[in-house]
C-alpha cells in the first residue's frame, strides 16, 4: 500500500504547485529511479484529472559516460530533442532522486560547462523556466540520508514534515515581507567574515511557498547589479559541477566579484569565468522553512534554512531580474542562527532580523514557531 505521504505530496505537486488543469500536457522528469514510486502517483493523479502526462527518467551513471567523450555537436543535439519535447509541454514536475549526488564528479570543468551552456541553459533556464508551470522536488533516498547523517527512517520522517509544511500558512505571512523589500532601498548584512552593503531599490520582491520547489521557503529580491559592496563568506557546504566547496569568500567592487577563494578556488574562478554575469550577483534571498534547521548538503533544502540567507553569483530570476545574464546560478548559503555564528539584517538602517529571527513585529509571523 502506498504511503498516505506521498499521495498528500503528488496531490500538493498537481494541486497547488503547478496547478495542473484538464487536457495539459506534464511532463514528470526522475533524475534517477529512486524517485519512481512518486512519479507513478504524480501521473496516476494526473490522468485521474483528465491531464495528459508524459515522463522522462534521467540517469546520472550513463549521462557522465556519455557527457565524458561528448563533443558540442553531440550535446547540442541531445538538447535539440529534449528542447522539442519541452516545448510541446505546459508543465513539468522534475524529481531528484539520484543515488549518488557525486556521479557526475571526475568530468572536467570545460565538458560541465559545454553541457551547462548547451543543454541545462536552453533546456531548462529558457524554455521550461520561462514556457512551463513547473516545479522541483527531491525524493528520500538512502543518498540523501547518508549526507543528512541520518537513517532512512528519521530522514523520511524530516523530509514528508518539511515537504507538507502548509504552504498557504507560509504564503500569508510572507505577505508583510515582501511589502517591506519592495520598499526598501539599502540593505547591510552583518556576520562572522562578512559585511556586505547593496541596494534593492526598484527590484520587485517574490515569496516562494511551494510553486516552483518543494521544499520550499524563501522570499526573494536581487540587488541593483553594481551596488553590491563589500565582502561574505559563506559558512555552508555546496556543490557545483561535481565539486564540494567551503570557506567560500567574496569580495565585492561596484556590483562585481573582484576576488574570490575558497578550497578550491581555482576551480571556483574558473566557474565565475564562465561569462562575464557570473561574477555579479543575481539573487538575494532569505531562507524561511522552520522545519530545516542545518544543511544536507543538497541545494533545494540549504536554500531554505530557517535563519538564513542566500546571495547567488549569476542569472537573475525573472520575477526579480536586476538584468544580470549568466549560464550559471549558484545559490550559495549563509546560515545566521547562533549556532552559526550569528548575524544581523539591516533595511534601511533598521534591524530586521538579528541572529536569524526576526525582530520587527510585523515580521514575527515567520518566525520558526509561528510556521509550524
Amino acid at each position: 500500500m502506498i504511503d498516505l505521504r506521498i499521495k498528500k505530496l503528488a496531490n500538493n505537486l498537481l494541486n497547488h504547485s503547478i496547478n495542473l488543469q484538464k487536457n495539459e500536457n506534464l511532463l514528470v522528469e526522475i533524475l534517477g529511479e529512486d524517485g519512481i514510486l512518486l512519479a507513478k502517483e504524480i501521473i496516476k493523479q494526473a490522468e485521474e484529472m483528465g491531464a495528459k502526462p508524459y515522463f522522462n527518467i534521467i540517469n546520472y551513471e550513463i549521462l557522465r559516460v556519455m557527457l565524458k567523450g561528448a563533443t558540442e555537436e553531440q550535446i547540442k543535439l541531445y538538447a535539440k530533442h529534449d528542447l522539442t519535447k519541452m516545448q510541446d509541454m505546459d508543465a513539468y514536475i522534475g524529481i531528484r532522486a539520484t543515488s549518488n549526488t557525486s556521479e557526475l564528479n571526475g568530468l572536467s570543468s570545460e565538458t560541465m560547462n559545454l553541457y551547462n551552456k548547451y543543454y541545462t541553459t536552453p533546456v531548462h533556464f529558457i524554455e521550461r523556466v520561462k514556457n512551463t508551470k513547473w516545479c522541483i522536488v527531491r525524493y528520500p533516498n538512502y543518498a540523501m540520508a547518508q549526507d543528512s547523517k541520518m537513517n532512512i527512517d528519521e530522514f523520511e520522517d524530516f523530509y514528508f514534515h518539511v515537504c507538507n509544511l502548509d504552504y498557504a500558512k507560509m504564503a500569508k505571512a510572507m505577505d508583510n515581507l515582501v511589502a517591506l523589500m519592495n520598499q526598501t532601498d539599502k540593505v547591510h548584512i552583518i556576520g562572522p567574515g562578512t559585511d556586505l552593503k547593496f541596494s534593492i531599490k526598484g527590484i520587485k520582491s517574490e515569496k516562494y511557498y511551494g510553486t516552483y520547489n518543494i521544499p520550499d521557503g524563501e522570499v526573494a529580491s536581487a540587488p541593483v547589479k553594481d551596488s553590491v559592496q563589500g565582502y561574505i563568506t559563506y559558512n555552508t557546504e555546496t556543490t557545483y559541477n561535481g565539486v564540494s566547496f567551503h570557506n567560500i569568500r567574496f569580495e565585492f567592487k561596484d556590483g562585481k566579484i573582484i576576488k574570490a577563494t575558497a578550497n578550491h578556488s581555482e576551480e571556483l574562478n574558473r566557474i565565475l569565468d564562465i561569462d562575464e554575469g557570473a561574477r555579479y550577483i543575481g539573487e538575494f534571498a532569505i531562507g524561511l522553512n522552520p522545519y530545516i534547521e542545518k544543511p544536507i548538503g543538497d541545494t533545494l533544502f540549504d536554500e531554505k534554512v530557517k535563519g538564513s540567507f542566500h546571495f547567488t553569483p549569476g542569472d537573475s530570476l525573472e520575477e526579480s531580474d536586476n538584468g544580470n545574464r549568466s549560464s550559471i546560478h549558484w545559490d550559495i548559503v549563509n546560515i545566521q542562527t547562533p549556532k552559526y555564528g550569528g548575524g544581523e539584517i539591516w533595511f534601511d538602517d533598521v534591524l530586521i532580523r538579528k541572529d536569524g529571527k526576526f525582530v520587527l513585529k510585523e515580521l514575527e509571523d515567520l518566525n520558526p514557531e509561528n510556521l509550524m
